[in-house]
């Protein structure tokens, strides 16, 4: 196996990670909050799939990728399963969670980006775009259909660590190219992620004034 095929396996592991923890915690807040296991799993299979879905339809891709090609679609089903049949384990694991959703919020920003990128696209803030819809926007679809605010209105560097890793693709793709940028702007979401996470660091926030 030389380099090449290595870094192609190790994105596909990342990607089956992401998938794997952002199903996992949309079927874990779907087990907090009481749902059946039809609503467990359609919140994994939002949380995993939505923003993927949710940038096919504002970029044109039609039909969405989840829909011609349905593996990680079935995975996150079956995760959702998993952690429906057994969600003790699931909910001492939050720290776990959150790491590998990290990685997946990393490796899907970046592909967003790229995605946009080979669609035709040029502009800065359409490339960016696309790379943080596709990296939060199935968390964002798992809070509102669980009642839940939304958990990059909460402080968390979580968009912001999307967007940040999208911006830095663009120049990093012409030093290294397509490639290497995705996996920069990957390294460098997941890090600001868990720099939020470990760090305890959250975004200023609004305070209403007293009367």
């Amino acid at each position: 196996m030389d380099l090449w095929d290595f870094s192609g396996t190790l994105w596909r592991t990342f990607e089956v990670m992401g998938t794997l923890a952002f199903a996992a915690s949309g079927a874990f807040t779907g087990v907090r909050k009481g749902f059946d296991i039809f609503g467990v799993v359609v919140l994994g299979l939002i949380t995993a799939v939505g923003g993927g879905i949710t940038r096919d339809v504002l970029s044109g891709n039609l039909p969405p990728l989840a829909i011609r090609y349905p593996g990680y679609c079935v995975l996150a089903i079956v995760t959702s399963l998993a952690v429906f049949g057994r969600p003790i384990p699931v909910l001492k694991a939050d720290r776990t969670v959150a790491v590998l959703d990290a990685i997946g919020l990393g490796a899907f920003a970046a592909g967003g980006s790229m995605m946009a990128v080979s669609m035709g696209f040029q502009s800065t803030f359409t490339v960016v775009a696309l790379g943080v819809i596709t990296a939060v926007g199935g968390g964002i679809l798992r809070d509102v259909l669980s009642g839940t605010p939304p958990l990059i209105f909460r402080r968390e560097v979580y968009a912001s660590a999307a967007i940040l890793g999208s911006l830095v693709f663009i120049p990093a793709r012409s030093i290294m190219g397509d490639h290497w940028a995705m996996y920069v702007c990957m390294g460098v979401t997941t890090l600001c992620r868990l720099m939020g996470i470990f760090m305890d660091l959250h975004l200023p926030s609004g305070r209403p004034k007293r009367s």
